[in-house]
């Protein structure tokens, strides 16, 4: 997971500062090498490092401070501003044009850091919105980015213009925006080529492709899991052609998050987007306050809330309660719940959103694909089975147990498992109907969802 390392560092940093009570300007200077070596450590520039530490030191070593009633607290809230203020404060948005002007986004970057999928994941967005895009693939030299972006654009919905691999790509560019005109399209992505490192070639060609063709919009695409790399790059890019935003892929991985640290500093562009996986969902919009509160252990409870509102239909939820209600909650039901936790990401990932749990997640190993071995078991079961749990006498459990490939107690364990979530939700439900509130979880694969 993204940034575990520099978490846990930097939460021992805190630890030891609350531990103190009262500190003097000697306690916060020794707290603010720790922090300097654990930010060194997770790969952020070193000038980006250095002023950092000098702006906390300067605000923390403050008489406001270190009088203070919570002198620890002040120091923590402290990093927590700075670090926003390094990531940009605030959010920023796509620029869209007024009218029927077609918005077009170049999309830049080096081959292999998931430019064309991101094409497809930020048109797949737009089109949620109301937006209607339009997939250009500028790629040529890369035939298959041409078969991926088709692929990847009849996944979403979306239209792909191209001319094949023998044409120009400015050509190319240029007859997608009449193309998008002719059929009352609003947003023009180019997938451009990438390289396998930067050089004048490809540069020359984006900077052809703005000249001939209005650019709203440049986004760098790079690959967070080359640290200062990725930072390298986006300096070069915005020397050489000029870039609007940069969009950070596979957070999701065992990456150190240097990059996402340093580029709003070192090229004075923001971070726009963030790939937290391979589906063509996975794409957060970036909020620097929500990606500070995750690095610092603090969670990421609005991130939480809008994956659970972006996964559970509504209609859905009301004819769940009333089956609830009527005591006919089933298998498919559960089924259901359980595909629209999985599409919310993994279960590591999620609980370590909500604050307080990253420390205890720790050493707890979660089975993700405990959720693979229950739909098996689920899918083995007759629809009557599915719909009316009751019929499970200890013959059909073997008979699904052999169907999913699984032993028997792993059925029998889902079976009161099962059991156990209908007849909580079914409380829970009842005092809710009565204006009560209730604490409680969902037990879903031995993994218990205090939500």
């Amino acid at each position: 997971m993204a940034f575990e390392s520099l978490t846990d560092k930097l939460q021992n940093v805190f630890k030891n500062l609350r531990s103190k009570g009262r500190l003097t300007e000697a306690d916060v200077k020794e707290a603010m090498k720790e922090v300097k070596r654990a930010l060194l450590e997770a790969d952020v520039n070193f000038r980006v490092v250095k002023s950092f530490i000098k702006t906390v030191t300067e605000r923390a070593v403050g008489q406001d401070v270190l009088t203070g009633l919570n002198p620890g607290q002040m120091v923590i809230k402290i990093v927590k501003e700075e670090m926003e203020n390094l990531m940009g404060s605030e959010t920023t948005e796509l620029v869209f044009l007024p009218g029927n002007e077609i918005t077009v986004f170049l999309m830049a970057g080096l081959q292999g850091a998931g430019k064309t999928t991101t094409a497809a994941k930020i048109a797949g967005q737009l089109k949620k919105k109301g937006k209607k895009p339009l997939l250009t693939a500028c790629d040529v030299y890369r035939p298959a980015a041409i078969k991926q972006l088709q692929v990847n654009g009849e996944k979403q919905g979306v239209p792909v213009f191209t001319m094949g691999d023998k044409k120009n790509p400015v050509d190319i560019a240029k007859a997608s925006i009449e193309y998008a005109k002719e059929h009352d399209l609003n947003v023009v992505i180019l997938d451009t080529a990438g390289r396998l490192h930067v050089d004048e070639s490809m540069m020359e060609e984006l900077q052809n492709i703005k000249d001939q063709v209005a650019v709203t919009q440049t986004m760098l695409v790079v690959d967070a899991m080359t640290g200062q790399d990725a930072v390298n790059v986006a300096k070069t890019f915005e020397e050489k052609v000029g870039i609007d935003g940069v969009i950070l892929t596979k957070l999701d991985g065992d990456t150190r998050g240097g990059a996402a640290l340093s580029i709003r500093a070192v090229t004075g562009k923001p971070i726009l987007f963030v790939g937290m996986g391979e589906k063509l969902e996975d794409l957060q919009q970036f909020y620097p306050e929500r990606m500070t509160s995750r690095i610092l252990g603090m969670g990421d409870v609005l991130t939480l809330i809008e994956k659970a509102q972006n996964a559970v239909d509504e209609e859905s939820a009301r004819e769940l309660e009333k089956k609830l209600r009527k005591a006919e909650y089933g298998f498919d039901d559960f089924l259901s719940q359980m595909q629209q936790i999985k599409s919310m990401g993994g279960i590591t990932d999620l609980l370590s959103m909500i604050p307080g749990m990253g420390n205890q997640l720790k050493n707890v190993e979660v089975d993700e694909s405990a959720m693979g071995r229950i739909e098996a078991i689920i899918y083995s079961m007759t629809p009557e089975e599915r719909s009316n749990p009751n019929l499970l006498n200890p013959s059909r459990k073997k008979r699904i147990a052999n169907g999913a490939g699984v032993s028997l107690q792993e059925v029998n364990k889902l079976c009161k498992q099962f059991e156990q979530s209908r007849k909580m939700m079914k409380q829970m439900n009842g005092m809710m109907g009565k204006g009560g509130r209730r604490r409680g979880g969902m037990n879903l694969g031995g993994i218990k969802f205090p939500f």
